[in-house]
């Protein structure tokens, strides 16, 4: 029994260890040129080790994709962000908490999904559904909180708090495409204080709510 339960553990943390690798190796070099031995040498594994736990590249980067989006699910549930008892400085908070979260090298602050959804949308279509519901499944942690805004604003406009969660994740991503194109993150963190100043536009300044940009 006991050694039973060991060998179990051992396979649970290979996977891990893998699965983890995968995280750091197509976030450093794509989906497409990541192989299965890139992973295994970052892991400190053997390919029959791979094996044992996924059948193929392409099912450890949608094992993959539910480990990142659960990892990142607990970072940001658990980040400051949500303390504020005005939901627009919770918004202004949450902006700000993604562009703390600018730091190290690029593969160390960009997004697994992002960076693979631009690889795979045409031709890996379960992998290019695993980084939308990574993307659009974060963007709706946001809606509560941009509804209470307007609602709490007397915002009556013809777009949607989806439509804005969803823009905030399109900033993001586009902020992590320039930092790969200038190879650094001082533009990701420029764009992202456009986000803040925009969200501050249409929540905290006075303005003529028909007369905002779509």
């Amino acid at each position: 029994m006991t050694t039973t339960m060991e060998a179990r553990e051992t396979r649970h943390e290979s996977k891990t260890k893998l699965l983890e690798a995968a995280l750091k190796v197509i976030r450093a070099k794509g989906y497409t040129a990541t192989r299965v031995e890139d992973v295994c040498e970052a892991a400190g594994l053997t390919k029959g080790s791979f094996f044992h736990h996924f059948e193929s590249k392409e099912a450890l980067a949608l094992a993959a994709s539910d480990y990142w989006i659960e990892g990142t699910g607990a970072l940001f549930a658990a980040a400051p962000y949500h303390q504020p008892a005005d939901p627009v400085e919770r918004l202004l908070a949450y902006v700000d908490f993604r562009k703390a979260l600018l730091m190290g090298e690029l593969p160390e602050f960009t997004c697994l999904s992002g960076t693979m959804v631009q690889e795979v949308y045409d031709t890996h279509p379960a992998l290019r559904e695993a980084c939308n519901r990574s993307i659009s499944g974060h963007a709706a942690t946001l809606v509560p909180d941009i509804e209470e805004a307007m609602r709490l604003r007397g915002i009556k406009v013809d777009w949607t708090a989806e439509s804005l969660a969803l823009y905030t994740q399109a900033t993001v991503q586009g902020a992590f495409v320039l930092a790969k194109a200038q190879h650094g993150a001082a533009i990701a963190g420029q764009c992202i204080d456009h986000l803040r100043r925009y969200l501050e536009l249409l929540f905290k300044q006075p303005h003529s709510q028909e007369a905002l940009p779509q």
